[in-house]
């Protein structure tokens, strides 16, 4: 029997464990456009009362999430400030543009990471008609193109300050927030007392098979079911993935510090290669690295395919590691092989 495939392309690979299964197939369902599913009731309500805000909305996708809180906290002509690599920038197929008619103040950041200082220099001038109206500033916790960083709660606090100051409403793409809450201790119960909207995505190291939650005000997710509407996402007996996602909650969230102890174990072989020419720091499970110059990309990752293993190249030189629930110490250990086995003639090549 051949050994597992290692798939550290990303954490949304994962597959439904036998548990997840059993409580999606048992999961009581109804028509959620009619909002009679018990079971997105009960994620949305679950997901809302940890961040201590007053309601959720569950929708296919963290893209949809993150584009109906802009929409929703926008009109045309106003203005998102976001860090330059921001993933609702960056990676939504131009959706602020496309869907809110919005434009985007990029601030260049630390590792995805922007300050309170930043924010209140990109704030337009008020009636001023040559500028868009800025009305939302989007963070990101974790960054992903930051490699897994980390906001600390004073520097949310201090951009929460300045939202609030200027009459803005703050987003947090949460994409991963859970493995900041576990990496760094926060509350949230705090978060929720900051941002005025929160994605949380169930499908990536919560390991779900689908699905984010939009957290906000009640007249928030109001407006919000509106949007989601309009752009196609309404579904129906959706309890049965609004289970997996309640499972995940109740379940997935304490075990990411395993995710992370794996990303650094990773990282310390790594920055130990003759062809690594740098390791971003690894505060959760996100490991990026740059390879030295004189190591094709293509040549590292079709030796990693060879022993069974997948990654992502993430730019020039760069490749990125993911680690996830469906990786064990087992396969860390294949990987850690792998990449000592590294051909001298491949690294010269």
């Amino acid at each position: 029997m051949s050994e597992p495939i290692i798939d550290l392309r990303s954490d949304t690979v994962t597959r439904p464990t036998p548990a997840m299964l059993e409580a999606m197939f048992r999961a009581p369902v109804g028509d959620d456009v009619y909002e009679e599913d018990p079971t997105v009731r009960e994620l949305e309500a679950t997901a809302a009362a940890q961040f201590g805000l007053e309601a959720g909305l569950f929708c296919p996708s963290g893209t949809m999430t993150n584009q109906i809180a802009i929409k929703a906290q926008t009109e045309p002509l106003a203005e998102v400030i976001c860090e330059q690599t921001a993933h609702v920038y960056l990676w939504e197929v131009g959706g602020i543009a496309f869907h809110s008619g919005a434009s985007t103040a990029l601030l260049p950041g630390d590792r995805g990471r922007i300050s309170a200082a930043q924010v209140e220099a990109a704030i337009r001038p008020v009636h001023n008609v040559h500028y868009p109206d800025t009305r939302l500033v989007c963070l990101e916790n974790t960054s992903n193109r930051g490699g897994g960083s980390c906001y600390s709660l004073e520097s949310i606090q201090q951009i929460a300050e300045v939202t609030r100051r200027h009459s803005l409403s703050l987003h947090l793409d949460g994409a991963r927030v859970y493995n900041a809450l576990v990496a760094t201790g926060q509350s949230a119960q705090e978060y929720g007392e900051y941002f005025d909207s929160i994605s949380v995505c169930l499908s990536k190291g919560l390991g779900a098979p689908v699905g984010s939650v939009l957290l906000g005000s009640k007249a928030l997710i109001q407006k919000s079911k509106r949007i989601r509407k309009v752009m196609g996402g309404g579904m129906r007996q959706a309890g049965y993935i609004a289970a997996a996602g309640l499972y995940a909650l109740q379940n997935n969230v304490a075990r990411l510090a395993d995710d992370h102890r794996r990303a650094q174990q990773l990282s310390t072989v790594l920055q130990n290669q003759p062809y690594v020419a740098e390791v971003l720091p690894v505060e959760t499970n996100l490991v990026i690295f740059r390879l030295a110059n004189e190591m094709p990309p293509k040549a590292f990752l079709e030796h990693l395919e060879e022993q069974g293993i997948r990654a992502s190249s993430f730019g020039p030189q760069m490749i990125r590691f993911v680690t996830h629930l469906d990786i064990d110490d087992a396969m860390l250990t294949r990987v850690e092989a792998a990449l000592a086995s590294v051909p001298v003639a491949a690294v010269s090549a």
